[in-house]
């Protein structure tokens, strides 16, 4: 997920605010823990009741009329501690009771500082690692273009099924953020494209569109299969997550014997450090009066360079103020690319980074016992102070290692998907505590709110690839709007069917009945139907009439489940 393009000023702004803004959520949560410290104890027998009945999950919240109640059934009820960090449901319930408005500003806030990270981490750390690794590996641009290029893309989308299914207990998230995603970007972001650059009669090339369409029908079958059977074993969920080898495979071979290479040459999209998706520009650029002339330019560097001293002070405040956010990915993340690398972090990052790992496994394997804790952290000290020593001798303060390449770029690869799962874990257990708050289904927001935080980085970068690149440009993007919802849906829900279906063995895992998923499948089916009859129609031209189409589509389905969400239609319930 990445962020529009801002211009400095604003992005400078927001990015303090940002930091700003998780600095004071902090220190409300800290102030707020120290200062309620004691526990409601359960008095009253009807929550008693509820609490005994309903202990999977925090339905029942809703049910009680003042926030002294709610409160105490949050604070008593298992279910009502997500798998995340932090207790939404205590913080908005027993921190902000008296003051619901304060609590969904809170939340809300909070989640915006969430998707920044997410999107700001995915860009900065893991797509560099991923462009890095496909040269270091020497794959081919087809071999890297279906796995490493959606793989960087699609990672958010990934770990936010695989935590729903393992982690959170929701599969029903997991399962509608991503078919949410991919009807998101084959149905309104290919419409968004093919409108924006319908005058100019650009066309695409057919047996490539052809293929992705085609295989992606025939995955999406699959799948409507196993929802229809409401159970898979490992063996299937394992076929269906193979899927995605045979269409590499496929790719290859279209490859190798039905096509001549091809040379494109595109503006290439650059990532800033803000997360900032866009093509680069030669200069400043103002909003009004375009690029601005190096004579304008030096009047504005000298003009900013006066009184250099007074600045100083401001200068460092602001560099302190930006830490928060920035300073733990610097401090556990390896970076070895030139314009970034630094001798003191990364040797501090090859120091920790084992230990935030160690500190992940005890987490996840919800390891209690001393001892283990002691031998796991005592470990990964070791390795850390191991890595950290060779990264001080081995490496120069000038520039970043030219040698042993690989194991810098593996370590910045594995830590980058470590803060990936991090982030997207609490980010799931705060939309499910926003769905028991305000009595939505978790699997409407994963429908909506998770869906398009996850995917308007491809429809920001897609978007500004079809309207610079020209022809080529616009055939990159349009494989991109099938290929990354193809890799989500085979290897995000894929893997997760796997994962799942690996701690119910021998029996099989439960797919949870839910009448809307066949709408979400036949919608997305409907969308690819209607580009795969369209475009060879149009003799593979992107054009009004594809993108009309597929925005009717989206919208009639995004209408019908909002419509059913806040219970107006009740059929196929």
């Amino acid at each position: 997920m990445d962020f529009p393009t801002i211009i400095p000023k604003q992005r400078k702004a927001f990015f303090l605010f940002l930091n700003l803004s998780f600095l004071l959520l902090i220190s409300f949560y800290i102030i707020s823990t120290s200062s309620s410290s004691d526990k409601y104890s359960i008095k009253n027998p009807i929550l008693h009741e509820t609490n005994v009945n309903s202990e999977e999950n925090c339905t029942h919240v809703r049910k009680f009329a003042d926030h002294t109640s709610k409160c105490e059934y949050v604070r008593s009820n298992s279910g009502c501690r997500g798998k995340g960090y932090l207790n939404y449901l205590e913080i908005f319930y027993c921190t902000c009771g008296n003051l619901p408005s304060l609590g969904y500003f809170l939340l809300l806030q909070w989640l915006v500082i969430l998707f920044y990270v997410l999107g700001n981490t995915t860009a900065e750390y893991f797509c560099p690692c991923v462009e890095s690794l496909s040269r270091v590996l020497k794959l081919s641009p087809t071999i890297a273009g279906t796995t490493l290029l959606p793989l960087g893309n699609g990672a958010n989308d990934v770990f936010a099924s695989i935590i729903s299914f393992t982690r959170s207990n929701d599969a029903d998230v997991g399962l509608n953020s991503v078919l949410g995603g991919a009807l998101f970007i084959c149905c309104f972001v290919v419409g968004i494209v093919s409108i924006s650059i319908s005058s100019r009669r650009i066309t695409v090339d057919k047996r490539n569109f052809v293929r992705d369409v085609l295989f992606f029908l025939f995955v999406l079958g699959c799948l409507l299969m196993i929802i229809i059977f409401g159970k898979v074993n490992i063996w299937f969920a394992l076929c269906f997550a193979s899927l995605y080898f045979i269409y590499i495979a496929l790719v290859s071979v279209m490859h190798l014997f039905c096509h001549k290479e091809d040379k494109m040459v595109i503006n290439p999209l650059v990532v800033d450090e803000f997360g900032t998706t866009g093509i680069p520009l030669l200069g400043y650029v103002d909003e009004e009066k375009g690029p601005i002339s190096e004579k304008d330019q030096e009047s504005r560097i000298r003009w900013l360079n006066i009184d250099k001293s007074s600045c100083f002070y401001l200068s460092l405040f602001l560099y302190f103020l930006e830490l928060p956010l920035s300073l733990p990915r610097k401090l556990t993340i390896p970076v070895v690319f030139e314009e970034n690398w630094s001798k003191p972090f990364a040797t501090i990052s090859a120091t920790l980074a084992p230990i935030l790992l160690a500190a992940l496994c005890v987490k996840l394997g919800e390891i209690d016992d001393f001892r283990t804790h002691l031998a796991i952290y005592l470990t990964s000290l070791l390795v850390g102070i191991i890595l950290g020593t060779m990264a001080l001798v081995f490496t120069k303060k000038s520039s970043p290692p030219k040698t042993f390449l690989f194991p810098w770029l593996a370590g910045g690869f594995l830590m980058s998907i470590t803060w990936t799962y991090v982030i997207v874990e609490e980010l799931v257990s705060l939309l499910v505590a926003f769905g028991d708050i305000l009595g939505i289904s978790p699997s409407i927001l994963g429908l909506t709110v998770l869906a398009w935080g996850n995917s308007v980085g491809d429809l920001i970068s897609n978007l500004a690839m079809a309207l610079r690149g020209g022809a080529d440009g616009a055939q990159v993007a349009l494989s991109g709007c099938y290929a990354g919802p193809l890799f989500n849906t085979l290897m995000g829900l894929g893997l997760s069917l796997v994962f799942a279906a690996w701690e119910d063995y021998p029996t099989s895992y439960p797919i949870p009945k839910d009448s809307d998923l066949y709408e979400t499948v036949g919608f997305l089916m409907g969308g690819l139907l209607w580009a795969l009859v369209i475009l060879p129609k149009r003799n593979m031209q992107l054009d009004k009439s594809l993108g009309v189409g597929l925005l009717a589509i989206y919208f009639c389905f995004l209408f019908l489940r909002l419509v059913k969400g806040v219970g107006l239609l009740k059929f196929g319930t």
